[in-house]
């Protein structure tokens, strides 16, 4: 008898555990902070942006930049027409905190010029345009150079006028987890390729988001 209260009072106790937490919350969540590797869920993807790839969700994560017309970074120039001799698309995608944040539209264009779209806004137009940049809030870095060479996280970052280490990225700060193409990226983030249809992921702190992938690229 004895034992069968004390399996009673377990289970009681195990129930009312469950009611505090709430149903679908704690140990999945929970666990991708505290560095058990399991991973929280990036939710639905948003709906299609003016390129078609999804408008991620939540704030810039900080204003958009661009060098001066005539500048270059990184022997990237910035030029008054968009390139076409080597042309592909990479996608980034950030999370602070485990909360979505946008990679701005008009990154790499010089006063970009943002046009009103059913589906959000597009840089159209500008003072000049960088061989990496983006035209909308959709993570999309166009790829536009004269020359094909294979370019880095640093490079976009560095024409974004913004830092990229393992602790920092643009604004945000501390521990930065990095992934590419779903896996997970051991080194530094600035040494990622930016290659056709690569999809890059950071993070900075906790918890994780499992890595976000799209299928549909609308053509790009």
């Amino acid at each position: 008898m004895p034992s069968r209260k004390r399996a009673q009072r377990w289970l009681i106790g195990a129930s009312a555990l469950a009611l505090l937490v709430g149903p679908g919350v704690g140990l999945g969540v929970a666990s991708a902070g505290g560095g058990s590797g399991k991973l929280a869920s990036p939710g639905r993807l948003g709906p299609p942006g003016p390129e078609g790839p999804p408008i991620e969700a939540g704030a810039n994560l900080t204003a958009a930049g661009a060098p001066p017309p005539g500048g270059s970074v990184d022997g990237i120039q910035c030029g008054s027409t968009e390139q076409v001799a080597f042309h592909i698309h990479a996608r980034l995608t950030l999370y602070v905190g485990g909360k979505s944040m946008k990679v701005p539209a008009g990154v790499g264009i010089a006063d970009p010029q943002l046009e009103r779209t059913p589906r959000g806004a597009f840089v159209g137009g500008g003072a000049c345009f960088a061989w990496l940049h983006t035209h909308a809030a959709d993570g999309v870095v166009h790829i536009e150079s004269p020359v094909q060479r294979t370019y880095t996280l640093a490079n976009f970052f560095d024409v974004w006028g913004q830092p990229l280490s393992r602790t920092r990225v643009g604004p945000a700060r501390g521990r930065v987890t990095a992934w590419l193409n779903g896996k997970r990226w051991r080194g530094s983030p600035r040494a990622i390729p930016l290659r056709s249809h690569a999809q890059v992921q950071l993070e900075v702190g906790r918890p994780l988001v499992a890595p976000v992938r799209i299928a549909d690229w609308n053509g790009l």
